[in-house]
């Protein structure tokens, strides 16, 4: 399908596209990690760079040169104008007021040199796929995008779709310049056309997978998806086909039965948190926060169930602890935050265990203005000595760093807190009673 030549002007002239550029990646496969790449989205949760066991997700498109200028043209009307250039001079030899248009003059190089500088020049003389062709050369061999763009828009509304196709086969620079355009543009049926032609089937799937995002009702957007799942995509792609359709699935059953709940007016966590937005269409770790935030209870076979989730698209521990703290620490749940953290062995002794760490804990637990009772017990789990004595300081976890320095037999760290507490408080007197003990060697 040819778009209109307004289509292509608006190109040039709308900041909503980008110029393509020979270094520019091509992030058009990451909208398949939507729902990985949210997960690990998890560090906006915590502000801590101990991340390393996190997985990421990277894609990255292949670059194809070197970075060109944006808007060469004032307007595509003004360089690939229907009507011969405006610049005419008086030929020797013709009555007064006659003109000569020299651009009939013009070989295909002096051509791609004047677009290359932005001036006014029509390309309409060239009719032949020879003329053609060398013209797209020697755009080619100036390595600017701007030009090759402004000349491949010249030969798709000039030659038949079987004969460009053709052509760019076997001008794979050339090539890579028009998928990117029409993906600019939103030309899906011709880029479609061209990746059947190509037999690049993966790109072709990709191509179709991108429909999605136009798609705005939910149900149609999910029957779209359900087309995609068959598409031969790679084995890692096909998951996260899978994954998008089955989490958009199930938004859509909780989204009705929670605006049910709502509107009921029934259900005291709907009553005391009405909701903010819409699940819909939200990434997994979005979707996994707020089931742990107004369905953290609700049995595993329920689809709304945080437990559920997890195990549906396999989400890491440590990845569904950090989510579940900051939902039920949000909501100061302090004894779900507490069973979240607390295992219990074969004989049945119980153990705190946080997969993680406990610092982590820590600071999530503070932001969330959990009490200092709350925050001393998890400070003390922190099992590294200066990590738990720096948080326990800035926290004012006063008994934490009261018995550290005891147990540490660091006299001179007590004396120097000693002056960071009140005055004639009970933490004053405990350092007091530990400083005049008998029964403590004292290392300073």
């Amino acid at each position: 399908m040819n778009r209109t030549k307004v289509d292509e002007e608006e190109y040039w002239n709308s900041s909503k596209f980008k110029a393509f550029t020979f270094d520019d990646e091509d992030d058009e496969l990451s909208q398949l990690k939507e729902s990985k790449r949210a997960v690990n989205s998890l560090r906006d949760f915590v502000d801590d760079d101990d991340d390393d066991d996190l997985e990421r997700v990277s894609w990255t498109g292949e670059p194809v040169g070197r970075r060109t200028r944006l808007g060469s043209f004032q307007s595509l009307s003004d360089a690939l104008s229907d009507t011969p250039a405006k610049s005419y001079a008086p030929e020797v030899g013709r009555p007064k007021g006659e003109f000569r248009d020299y651009s009939n003059d013009w070989s295909p190089s002096d051509t791609v040199r004047r677009l290359r500088k932005g001036k006014v020049c029509s390309l309409e003389r060239f009719r032949s796929l020879q003329d053609k062709l060398q013209l797209l050369e020697e755009a080619v061999s100036m390595h600017d995008g701007n030009v090759i763009t402004a000349v491949l828009i010249f030969l798709k509304r000039t030659l038949s779709k079987e004969v460009l196709f053709r052509e760019l086969e076997v001008r794979q620079v050339a090539l890579r310049h028009l998928i990117h355009f029409l993906k600019e543009i939103g030309d899906q049926k011709l880029l479609l056309d061209l990746f059947r032609f190509l037999d690049r089937t993966e790109e072709l799937a990709l191509s179709h997978y991108r429909e999605h995002l136009s798609i705005q009702d939910p149900e149609k957007r999910k029957e779209f998806l359900k087309t995609c799942i068959g598409l031969p995509f790679s084995v890692e792609d096909s998951a996260h086909i899978q994954d998008h359709y089955t989490l958009l699935e199930r938004q859509i059953i909780i989204e009705a039965n929670d605006r049910h709940l709502e509107s009921a007016g029934q259900t005291e966590i709907f009553r005391k948190h009405p909701r903010k937005a819409s699940i819909l269409n939200m990434p997994l770790v979005t979707t996994l926060f707020y089931s742990c935030f107004y369905h953290y209870t609700e049995p595993e076979g329920t689809f709304s169930s945080p437990v559920n989730l997890k195990k549906t698209f396999k989400i890491p521990d440590k990845q569904y602890v950090l989510t579940a703290l900051a939902a039920r620490a949000k909501l100061r749940a302090w004894h779900d935050v507490d069973a979240l953290f607390t295992t219990k062995n074969w004989l049945g002794y119980t153990k705190k265990r946080a997969p993680i760490g406990f610092h982590r804990v820590v600071e999530i637990l503070h932001k969330n203005s959990a009490p200092v009772q709350i925050l001393q017990e998890y400070v003390n789990l922190v099992e590294d000595v200066d990590t738990k004595l720096n948080l326990a300081t800035k926290f004012k976890c006063h008994d934490v760093v009261i018995d550290t320095c005891r147990d540490l037999k660091d006299r001179q760290q007590l004396l120097a807190y000693r002056s960071k507490v009140d005055k004639g408080s009970a933490e004053e007197e405990k350092i007091d009673a530990i400083l005049s003990s008998t029964q403590i060697r004292w290392k300073n």
